[in-house]
């Protein structure tokens, strides 16, 4: 058995759960002589970026084409010796390389008949808690409240993570007293018991001060974390925000490589380290990233906020490790999970089982894909 053909889809789509904004992402196809298909995803999120990494990934082809599926870690390591000009610390060429990544494990699973939690040393528990992850868009934060209030108590998530700085009317972080009168109604809303984590969002510029003002009065309503309160290059900033504030912190989501979690871990500024299959390198890169948290005793927390098909690797990794906390989830019905997938990931009591099936466990619709290819 050979791999046939590698292809880059890019797509674009409508977000219910980033204020129905258009998104983009890249997926990578990958088929093999007896027609068993893999799939990756590429986190782009914007249309120019995803034409980009396709460009590449096809460029890339004739390493792939032809080679045993099975032969993942030689076909990588062609891939890197291939890319190194354009690969090294991340940008385009380390979205190619995470989507590759992802299919070639995805296609090994369905060539073995076993699951990828299984080929990556096995699911140390089988349910995940799972908190829903959003935005808050609408001008009225009373809504906003009584919405994610609804996602704790009626459809029984175990907590909530709100970025604060994104599209839509709510202008979250910008409003210092505004936004503590929110994530006081958030906990209230939410119960006592639930956890509540409020993420600065990337839009949002604060300094050191501002930083610590916010996550210090933000704490009083008992953050489980703060994420990305500052911008990741400020390591001193940050340094001073650990010290000042009890909560924990989270960062980590736009580090593109391996050796930038080394800097990040080795750095100590970080408590929940957040990781993008879909960005940074795959499954591969992912367990070695755990492999740094599990030796820092820090906590790991996959960045899953793209398709089925990274919802998925994101699974597979926090379920191989004690160190993940939660797992997030979109809570709006969206395109990329809901319909892209057979059988769409759901939560149940604030649970969310690990595919059992070959592979990732997820059987893509293809017509589906096709409906939002980017032309």
């Amino acid at each position: 058995m050979t791999i046939t053909k590698i292809e880059a889809i890019p797509v674009a789509y409508t977000e219910p759960n980033d204020s129905n904004s258009t998104r983009s992402l890249m997926f990578c196809r990958i088929e093999t002589s007896d027609g068993i298909v893999g799939w990756g995803e590429a986190i782009t999120q914007f249309p120019e970026a995803s034409r980009a990494a396709a460009v590449l990934l096809e460029g890339l082809a004739d390493a792939v084409i032809g080679r045993d599926p099975l032969e993942h870690h030689s076909i990588l390591a062609e891939l890197e010796r291939r890319s190194w000009w354009y690969t090294y610390e991340g940008g385009i060429g380390a979205f190619v390389m995470s989507a590759i990544d992802v299919a070639l494990w995805d296609l090994k699973g369905k060539v073995l008949g076993r699951p990828v939690s299984e080929l990556i040393g096995g699911a140390l528990r089988h349910e995940l808690p799972v908190i829903a992850s959003t935005h808050a868009f609408n001008s009225s934060l009373d809504f906003e409240i009584e919405r994610h209030g609804a996602y704790v108590q009626r459809d029984g998530f175990r907590g909530i993570k709100i970025g604060m700085g994104k599209r839509g009317e709510a202008r979250l972080g910008y409003e210092f007293d505004r936004d503590v009168d929110f994530v006081a109604g958030l906990r209230e809303a939410i119960g006592p018991e639930a956890l509540l984590i409020m993420d600065r969002g990337q839009s949002l510029s604060w300094n050191v001060d501002e930083a610590i003002r916010r996550t210090q009065a933000f704490n009083e309503y008992r953050l489980a974390w703060m994420e990305e309160p500052l911008e990741p290059q400020d390591v001193e900033g940050f340094r001073r925000l650990r010290q000042q504030v009890s909560c924990l912190i989270g960062t980590g989501e736009r580090e593109f490589t391996v050796r930038g979690y080394q800097r990040l871990v080795a750095s100590g500024i970080s408590d929940v380290v957040g990781f993008d299959p879909g960005r940074a390198g795959g499954i591969t890169a992912g367990l070695k990233v755990i492999q740094l948290v599990e030796a820092a005793n820090v906590w790991f927390n996959a960045h899953a906020w793209s398709s089925a098909v990274t919802t998925a690797a994101s699974i597979a990794l926090s379920a191989s490790t004690n160190r993940c906390m939660i797992f997030e989830m979109k809570p709006l019905p969206n395109p990329m999970h809901d319909e892209l997938i057979t059988q769409p990931f759901t939560q149940h009591d604030g649970l969310i089982s690990v595919p059992r099936g070959p592979g990732l466990g997820i059987e893509v619709i293809e017509s589906v894909v096709e409906s939002y290819r980017m032309h």
